[in-house]
């Protein structure tokens, strides 16, 4: 019963661990891959359309990838610590696709009613990222950690989508 609680304990560690590093590789991809050598793909994000998907959306395949294969690699070896670092990157990408593509640019209308001063922080700092149109000169990479600069207590949510990007 002890070592079952601690293995539990240790595999919640490492997931809440990974969701917590994961914000890092996010924000490292975003600065120097998608605002970097892949931009034709994010390029997408950064325009103004009313297309249902974007070529930016390949990035949420490419960023499962991992995800999938540690989930194969620690059910297939019985690696439950595996398998805690793939449940992390999962919970981050479902964490970012409701955040990032529901709340902040509308690809499905829903916002939370209430909003505290962070999300609104989060939201904010998105659309400052989105005030440029182009690779350079971007700033606020990151989702999770959002630094106070981008606290605006008058903040104007945008409902359309295309007003977002």
């Amino acid at each position: 019963m002890k070592s079952g609680f601690l293995l539990l304990l240790i595999c919640s560690a490492i997931t809440i661990a990974t969701f917590l590093f994961w914000e890092f590789v996010a924000w490292w991809t975003h600065k120097y891959v998608m605002h970097g050598f892949l931009w034709s793909w994010h390029k997408s994000h950064h325009t103004r359309h009313n297309h249902i998907l974007e070529k930016n959306d390949l990035f949420g395949v490419v960023f499962s990838i991992p995800s999938i294969g540690l989930f194969m690699w620690g059910i297939h070896y019985n690696n439950p610590y595996v398998f805690s670092v793939a449940l992390g990157i999962l919970l981050y990408g479902i964490f970012y696709l409701v955040f990032h593509d529901f709340v902040v640019h509308q690809r499905i209308k829903w916002r939370p009613r209430k909003r505290t001063t962070y999300l609104n922080r989060m939201i904010n700092a998105h659309y400052v990222h989105h005030s440029r149109h182009s690779k350079d000169s971007c700033e606020a990479f990151g989702f999770l950690i959002v630094p106070r600069k981008y606290e605006n207590r008058n903040l104007t949510i945008r409902t359309k989508r295309e007003s977002t990007q």
